[in-house]
């Protein structure tokens, strides 16, 4: 179990504040892992259950619509709790309207927040990262969050969907870049999961009804099912894993 443990290490996690950011974050921390939060909405709940763990949360205010703050996340987080090893980007949003009547405005939000962002964040952390793998040998690990619809087209999401693919092509490009430098790039692709982004689909009682059908494990999933694959990919036994992306669907992709 040794491969996994975290003690030692400092994530970043963006869109720490509720749902899947918090998921992970929490199960980083109850890893070995100190937690810096970032979001635009301060993480005090987050922050609470990563001391229950006893491990140290500091709380970073940035807005990651626009890529202004990333090179200050990076900077708080080392000065703060002494390091960067593990970035988890995991800060999105979600927009919907018929592709046909679908705003400059809304495909602009969605895809600076989910993939412009996630690759200047990402840039600032691997600097980061490469500098002390060269240093020290200690690897760095960066932890994307793509989606089913990095596979699938979806409906009525269009920026989301290109946002995400987006996000996988991505993980591919650094993995190469970066793996022979000392930073594993992996993506994590949830399925279907009960947080603040999927309300509406949730209370759409026949696409919920759709939706539920069609997963073998018969369940939405939670924010702690995240934890493990993102325990994984940030520790030593994931090493050799490089540019992947984890689908954790409850068998969405494999119906």
């Amino acid at each position: 179990m040794m491969s996994f443990d975290l003690t030692g290490r400092v994530a970043v996690v963006t869109g720490a504040n509720t749902g899947i950011g918090q998921g992970i974050a929490v199960a980083l921390a109850a890893a070995g892992a100190d937690v810096a939060l970032v979001g635009r909405t301060p993480a005090e709940e987050t922050a609470a259950l990563v001391k229950a763990e006893g491990r140290r949360a500091e709380i970073i205010g940035a807005d990651l619509s626009t890529i202004a703050p990333v090179g200050d996340v990076v900077a708080q987080a080392v000065e703060k709790l002494g390091g960067l090893h593990i970035l988890v980007n995991n800060a999105g949003i979600i927009r919907r309207n018929d592709a046909v009547d679908f705003t400059e405005e809304d495909w602009d939000a969605v895809v600076d927040t989910n993939l412009k962002s996630v690759f200047f964040l990402s840039q600032a952390a691997g600097r980061h990262m490469i500098a002390n793998h060269a240093e020290t040998g200690q690897r760095g690990k960066i932890i994307n969050i793509a989606s089913m619809l990095s596979f699938q087209g979806g409906i009525r999401v269009p920026s989301y969907t290109a946002s995400k693919s987006g996000v996988a092509g991505l993980t591919k490009l650094l993995a190469c870049e970066w793996a022979s430098k000392g930073v594993n790039v992996n993506a994590i692709a949830p399925g279907y999961i009960a947080t603040n982004n999927t309300a509406a689909l949730q209370a759409d009682e026949s696409r919920n009804r759709q939706i539920m059908e069609r997963i073998p494990e018969g369940r939405w999933g939670s924010p702690a099912d995240m934890g493990g694959a993102a325990v994984f990919l940030a520790s030593n036994a994931a090493d050799y894993v490089q540019g992947h992306v984890l689908a954790v669907d409850g068998g969405w992709l494999a119906r």
